[in-house]
């Protein structure tokens, strides 16, 4: 109550301006909290409709209590279903197997030369190749499915500034028929 107060008499009385202040305090109140150990948290779970998909997730937060609030439950869901839909191979690009990247870029790197580029922007091409794998493949920088907007990093620092806590994807498995 007193921060929607506060907000109101910094915006001068200006309800959009008030909403936009009481975010961006939410947002920094968040990011004071990167450093802490999210170690609670819960395990959710997402069946498709066809029954041939299914996730685990598991997301983290600082709090038992915010892991029981319906915000967070409601995000852990979110994030299963982006999960099911997207099929991510990583959190982050950081847990991507480094095998894998090098086997990556070997392949861009041949698909490049094939085209006859110029030699001073081959890295560069091969570097912004690598960069839509990870947007692509990675759980983090993917587009989120309900609002491709934003990525699931920002729906979850959406989240953060609400919740008032810092939230990390754990980790997670897909399971689907036949693979």
């Amino acid at each position: 109550m007193m921060h929607c107060k506060r907000a109101l008499e910094e915006s001068g009385g200006d309800m959009e301006a008030a909403v936009e202040w009481l975010r961006k305090k939410g947002a920094a109140a968040a990011e004071k909290r990167v450093g802490r150990e999210a170690r609670q948290g819960i395990i959710e779970s997402y069946i498709h409709h066809s029954r041939n998909i299914g996730v685990l997730v598991e997301l983290n937060c600082e709090t038992d209590f915010v892991a029981r609030t319906s915000e967070f439950q409601e995000l852990a869901r979110d994030i299963a279903m982006q999960i099911a839909a997207a099929d991510p191979i990583a959190v982050s690009r950081e847990d991507v197997p480094q095998d894998l990247i090098e086997r990556e870029r070997s392949i861009y790197l041949a698909q490049v030369k094939e085209q006859r580029k110029p030699e001073h922007v081959v890295d560069r091409i091969v570097e912004g190749k690598l960069r839509k794998f990870y947007e692509e493949r990675t759980l983090l920088e993917q587009k989120y499915v309900k609002n491709p907007d934003i990525t699931v990093a920002g729906r979850i620092s959406e989240a953060q500034a609400k919740i008032g806590e810092r939230i990390a994807v754990g980790r997670f498995v897909r399971f689907q028929v036949g693979q």
